[in-house]
């Protein structure tokens, strides 16, 4: 199985390249090409091998859900000419994450767990277990590194530190929380939960926009509605899409991203496993049977899709 590990095009009006954990992003004069790569990442480190077609199911999922809630919030998206390529206005990245979560579940459970009862400055109520539904949808911002770890951050500290302005901090936590609702809808019509997500926002032309993916299972938990208070009741661990199982697997080979741990081996079986499970999560998503593209083998096709809509 062929993947997609990185690009390396050049462009006559390029003026610059940023490769991300997932991502190659090339910049011209106001617009920008993302190319949604086949590589993973997991505790912030990028995983030595690609998992074949896991670019263009993100991308295409995320292309469904920015057109699903372009009525909501505007998004930075001008067309998607590859089944792994955004083009999209060029914005000015605000340097936050905003996390918004609507269940106790991944790193807030972890904290919690750890006896934490404030996540990012938010308090959290005693007695809750792993994956309880929150009194209410709450954020728990983090910074936007471009490399390394990103770190938990409250909304206090964004502002006093003077890395959003208060005013349009204010504007990124509403925007959050109509996407996150948004999000809610759109999932309970294919019998899911959306547990907790992250979105990015831009700025450009005075008009913020989010950008970057939004609703994907490697930004985005969700559970199965289906029997979730049963399991809860039961204390049964809930039945989810997400990357968590990426995690879990990595969790459980002794990997956590930490100083000093080994990645470990991912043999041509568990990528295979792993680039099936993604192809199911985009089909249960969006409802859709996922037909991939052999982009892998066709480079050239791929810039000229790329340069056909930049020029």
């Amino acid at each position: 199985m062929q993947a997609l590990k990185e690009t390396n095009f050049h462009f006559p009006q390029q003026t610059g390249f940023y490769r991300g954990k997932v991502r190659d992003v090339y910049y011209f004069q106001d617009k920008l090409a993302l190319v949604a790569t086949d590589r993973i990442s997991a505790f912030d480190v990028v995983l030595p091998r690609a998992i074949p077609y896991k670019g263009q199911v993100l991308n295409q999922i995320a292309a469904k859900f920015l057109e699903a809630t372009k009525d909501v919030v505007p998004n930075w998206v001008i067309n998607h000419p590859a089944p792994n390529v955004t083009i999209g206005k060029q914005c000015e990245t605000y340097k936050v994450e905003m996390v918004i979560r609507g269940y106790l579940a991944g790193h807030a459970w972890r904290e919690y767990s750890a006896g934490k009862r404030t996540v990012c400055g938010v308090p959290l109520p005693e007695g809750l277990n792993e994956n309880d539904r929150l009194p209410e949808p709450i954020i728990t911002p983090t910074t936007k590194a471009d490399e390394g770890h990103d770190e938990d951050i409250s909304r206090e500290e964004i502002i006093n530190q003077g890395i959003v302005s208060e005013e349009e901090y204010q504007q990124l936590e509403a925007y959050t929380k109509a996407l996150f609702q948004k999000g809610t809808e759109l999932a309970a019509e294919r019998g899911l939960i959306l547990v907790d997500t992250k979105y990015e926002f831009g700025k450009a032309d005075g008009v913020i926009y989010v950008i970057d993916e939004i609703h994907t299972p490697d930004s985005s938990r969700f559970f199965y509605s289906e029997g979730y208070q049963e399991r809860q009741d039961a204390g049964q661990p809930q039945r989810q899409l997400s990357k968590e199982f990426v995690r879990q697997w990595l969790i459980e080979q002794g990997f956590q991203g930490k100083d000093g741990q080994q990645v470990p081996e991912m043999t041509d079986e568990k990528v295979a496993e792993i680039s099936q499970r993604y192809i199911e999560l985009y089909e249960q998503v969006l409802g859709e049977t996922f037909s991939p593209q052999p982009y892998a083998q066709d480079l050239e096709a791929l810039k000229n899709s790329i340069a056909s809509n930049i020029f």
